[in-house]
């Protein structure tokens, strides 16, 4: 009987450190004490808690092992190029909203204006230039981009039904801020412990980090020859930090988009339960629901108070009207902005919009009560969001 594929940290940044030909190999090198001490109880967590079968323990093993050597390759750039530091980060537009509200949707919107820069899948995947590869055209990262789309599209049908996966679209900056290992892995494993832990800590040096990627990627964008005004970012996950974005990016405009918790929560618990059960044989429907409706109570009454004290850098966007009128929904964003939409960007926006109608794969069919929820309690649980945000809308 063969060992059990190894978890241990360790172990983990030994053989990234070997996969960035030696560089590196210890918690230093890292860039940050936080990096390690966060990998180190993920790890734990992981082995204790997370019932991961033996393909999962493999697919756990290989992400970490890939975000360790990006982080060795990061900082690696940032010690060889001195001048990445200096990047000033456009000011960001931030979409946030639960999952399952409309967000991906209106930011590979946004993301046809080439006065935004925004961050494609395979630069999440692949954010370091590849040895032997030019600055100037990512053409290797851009296909192992690809290939890992199609593979996942090919093993993963259901998710992609949830999901649209595209290399080459626009996708979440928490892949980048997974790096620092401070991060929301509950969204692959039950890892109660971990959570706990993470709930504890100063995440400021998160958004440094995400801080220092997006000054990584402007940087290597703009050997590419690509000027922008802003970023548009989004990520869910921000919800449940929102005090610390607005702090490490002053000058961000975030745009909160909204649906019924009662519609979007059995959505996200569908969703988390799909990815646990990639890496675990007995993932547990009922503590995913249970897990992430808590989780998303608290993101949204984080970002509420918060909101209070700067409410002018909020913009609310309703799930239906991005559904049923996107390009209204530009409109008055654009507005709100202060930006003018153009006849050729509005142009580029109306075509992606009838592309990606026909991209969309199967449904995606669930009940609340699989994931042991109701729609009784989760119009309780979320009355004081529902009230201001969805009923009064």
């Amino acid at each position: 009987m063969s060992a059990p594929i190894s978890l241990d940290p360790d172990s983990l940044l030994a053989e990234a450190s070997t996969q960035c030909g030696g560089l590196g190999g210890d918690a230093q090198a890292l860039g940050d004490a936080s990096a390690y001490q966060g990998l180190c109880v993920l790890c734990e967590s992981l082995n204790r808690e997370a019932q991961l079968s033996d393909t999962g323990r493999y697919l756990m093993r290989q992400k970490l092992v890939a975000q360790l050597a990006n982080r060795l390759r990061i900082e690696q750039y940032f010690r060889q190029h001195p001048e990445i530091a200096q990047e000033q980060v456009a000011p960001p537009v931030v979409i946030g909203g639960l999952p399952r509200t409309g967000t991906t949707k209106l930011h590979r919107l946004l993301s046809r204006d080439p006065r935004f820069y925004w961050m494609a899948f395979w630069e999440s995947q692949f954010p370091v230039p590849f040895a032997g590869e030019s600055l100037a055209e990512p053409n290797a990262r851009i296909g192992e981009g690809r290939a890992l789309c199609a593979m996942m599209t090919s093993a993963m049908p259901k998710l992609v039904a949830i999901h649209p996966m595209d290399a080459d679209e626009a996708d979440e900056e928490v892949m980048l801020t997974e790096h620092s290992f401070l991060s929301a892995f509950n969204a692959y494993a039950h890892i109660p412990s971990y959570m706990r832990w993470l709930d504890a800590q100063d995440q400021t040096v998160v958004y440094q980090f995400l801080r220092r990627c997006l000054q990584f990627l402007q940087w290597q964008k703009r050997q590419r020859g690509i000027e922008a005004q802003r970023w548009v970012l989004k990520a869910p996950h921000h919800l449940l930090r929102m005090h610390l974005l607005l702090k490490l990016f002053p000058d961000a405009r975030v745009i909160l988009t909204h649906r019924d918790p009662a519609q979007s929560i059995p959505s996200i618990a569908s969703f988390i339960h799909t990815l646990w059960a990639i890496y675990s044989d007995k993932a547990d429907a009922q503590a995913a629901g249970a897990e992430w409706s808590t989780l998303m109570r608290r993101a949204l009454d984080h970002t509420m108070q918060v909101r209070q004290s700067a409410p002018d850098q909020f913009f609310d966007v309703q799930f239906r009207d991005t559904v049923k009128q996107p390009m209204s929904v530009v409109r008055d964003l654009y507005h709100w902005l202060g930006l003018e939409l153009d006849k050729d960007t509005a142009a580029r926006m109306q075509a992606w919009l009838q592309a990606d109608e026909k991209t969309h794969q199967g449904g995606h069919e669930y009940t609340p009560e699989q994931f042991g929820l109701s729609v009784t309690q989760l119009e309780r649980d979320f009355s004081a969001y529902r009230q201001r945000h969805v009923l009064a809308a």
